[in-house]
């Protein structure tokens, strides 16, 4: 496919696919053979990390339809190919993180799909997209488990800044898009419609209340940059997003250099 037609973003806004919407493929090897590669390929390109979790979902049983998401993957890294992950030097040694779900995604099982990342001051340090393990019963406890998650690796990522000698001293900063999920981890009340997350609530809890994390609204939409991790999205906005992330060409060509 090196000639092939480059595409605009790597995953469509339709619908997620089903594991059973077409005919079966008929090289599973070579199926699971090109995601693994574009496994590795998430490393350095955070924006195809929630297309690539989508088509490794069917490795066990890849059908047509699955095939045609992988190949539009590739379609765009081949329209990409200069682009990358870029770190900058930073005045800022605060952490900020971002974090979504998309309730009820699925449309076999309908788990969620949570995704999040972690800006150590300008830049991407950490990210993630998964499908949840277990089912939720409203938004507010789908995005309750993404925000746990992302608490779960902004702790890990201050204690490893703490063994560098570089302590966080400020409180990171968690941005969701779900009210409720705010109130949930600043309110010591326990509620009923809580009891499925019960340990996520005490966990996130205990780190707003010593003062190492604080969960904050995002206002708008197009300010969420999670959801480029939770869901497929139109070609301005994930472009927008993109650049957010710092994925983009060099900023001085090297070609013809000796």
């Amino acid at each position: 496919m090196s000639s092939c037609k480059p595409s605009a973003t790597p995953v469509n806004t339709k619908p997620k696919v089903s594991a059973t919407a077409s005919t079966v493929f008929d090289d599973p090897t070579l199926y699971r053979s090109l995601a693994g590669a574009l496994q590795y390929l998430t490393f350095t390109r955070p924006d195809i990390s929630y297309a690539v979790q989508q088509v490794c979902l069917h490795m066990h049983d890849p059908r047509i339809d699955h095939m045609s998401a992988l190949k539009r993957i590739i379609r765009y890294v081949q329209g990409t190919l200069d682009h990358g992950l870029h770190l900058y030097p930073s005045s800022s040694s605060t952490l900020v993180s971002y974090t979504d779900a998309d309730w009820g995604g699925c449309p076999d099982t309908r788990r969620s799909t949570s995704g999040y990342c972690v800006f150590l001051g300008d830049n991407l340090v950490s990210w993630s997209s998964k499908r949840q393990p277990t089912l939720s019963r409203s938004s507010a406890e789908a995005e309750y488990r993404g925000v746990a998650n992302v608490v779960s690796e902004s702790c890990w990522l201050r204690n490893l800044l703490l063994e560098l000698h570089c302590p966080i001293k400020k409180a990171t900063l968690v941005y969701c898009d779900n009210v409720s999920t705010i109130y949930l981890s600043g309110n010591p009340v326990q509620h009923q419609c809580t009891k499925h997350i019960e340990m996520d609530i005490h966990f996130v809890r205990e780190k707003v209340a010593r003062g190492q994390v604080r969960v904050l609204h995002v206002l708008e939409s197009r300010y969420q940059i999670a959801d480029i991790f939770t869901k497929g999205l139109p070609q301005v906005l994930f472009e927008d997003f993109r650049d957010s992330l710092h994925i983009c060409k060099p900023p001085v060509s090297t070609a013809g250099v000796c």
